[in-house]
């Protein structure tokens, strides 16, 4: 039964993954600080901040699933940032695959979510 946001997988996925990223910025050259590294971060933490906030505006379901829109995305935009820093060379080829392949299933759960989201 899911009691709170912190109880949808897609929740616990989406948060786990902006902190992986976060902590793979660490990496990224000081002049990314403001552009690049602010970006993906940003990004890939408006995925879970979008699901909680939507989460406590559930009983409206409209509100709620433009929530998980935006979430859709932040996982995008992401995925674009992502990019960015492989043709950069801030990131290898295999951590690449690895958050490009997170961020599919994040983007698919999301999908689902929305599809399948009645307010009782």
């Amino acid at each position: 039964m899911i009691k709170s946001y912190s109880d949808l997988e897609v929740y616990r996925r989406a948060y786990k993954i902006a902190m992986e990223i976060f902590h793979l910025c660490v990496k990224f050259p000081k002049e990314e600080k403001y552009s690049l590294t602010s970006q993906i971060v940003r990004s890939s933490r408006s995925v879970s901040a979008n699901i909680s906030e939507g989460w406590a505006k559930r009983e409206y379901e409209n509100v709620f699933k433009q929530h998980l829109i935006h979430s859709l995305g932040s996982v995008t935009e992401t995925q674009t940032w992502l990019n960015f820093a492989l043709d950069c060379n801030y990131i290898k080829d295999e951590e690449f695959i690895v958050l490009y392949k997170e961020t599919d299933e994040i983007s698919m759960m999301l999908t689902k979510l929305h599809q399948n989201w009645k307010t009782r």
